[in-house]
């Protein structure tokens, strides 16, 4: 019988590697026994280097130096929404797309990622592990922040001082597409007898 891809371990690392979120495979502690291509990235180190070690202490997250016992002992790690879906995970529930803010330290300042936390739990020779994955969502986020718009005539002024139409400023930070209708003040205004012939009122569209 022909063996499928994903039996393919060197496929399956190769696959995993493409993809832009964060992969970590960690224990019942958060320790890391393997990570995507994405990880090493961001760290900037070989994967080497950090296996076996808590993630906390790995992403560099302002907490794990706490207390001395690291990563997961200190009083805000009850709060940890990475952790706690690692636990949940372990206990065998899954959980999926979680938001978070990460804060961490690089280079001694304080940065923030915003994360989107996945967990599943899968075993391997026996042993209990998670699959734990963090997307990445700081352009989401930013699109969600208040926007500088024109007053008048709406437009939306962008990162580099520019002012663009609606629909431009979010094709141009963001996979939208936009479908156009017409509102009901719209239509009474500029349609007056179509919307007067087809009783269309304000009401009517609510």
């Amino acid at each position: 019988m022909e063996k499928s891809l994903f039996q393919d371990h060197q496929f399956v690392s190769g696959l995993m590697d493409v993809i832009p979120a964060m992969f970590l495979i960690v224990d019942d502690d958060v320790n890391i026994k393997d990570t995507n291509k994405t990880v090493t990235e961001f760290l900037n180190i070989d994967k080497e280097s950090f296996l076996n070690t808590r993630a906390g202490e790995v992403l560099n997250c302002i907490h794990h130096t706490d207390v001395p016992e690291g990563c997961g002992r200190g009083p805000d790690c009850k709060d940890c929404i990475i952790r706690n879906s690692v636990n949940e995970a372990i206990k065998g529930d899954k959980v999926t797309r979680k938001q978070t803010t990460f804060e961490f330290l690089q280079a001694q300042d304080k940065k923030v990622l915003h994360l989107l936390v996945t967990t599943a739990p899968f075993s391997f020779t026996g042993e209990k592990l998670v699959l734990l994955i963090l997307e990445d969502i700081a352009e989401i986020v930013k699109l969600r922040k208040l926007l500088p718009i024109c007053s008048s005539c709406k437009k939306i002024r962008d990162d580099k001082n520019f002012w663009n139409d609606v629909e431009m400023y979010f094709s141009e930070t963001g996979d939208f597409d936009f479908s156009h209708g017409i509102c009901p003040d719209c239509m009474i205004k500029l349609y007056p007898e179509y919307a007067k012939k087809t009783n269309e009122t304000k009401d009517d569209w609510l």
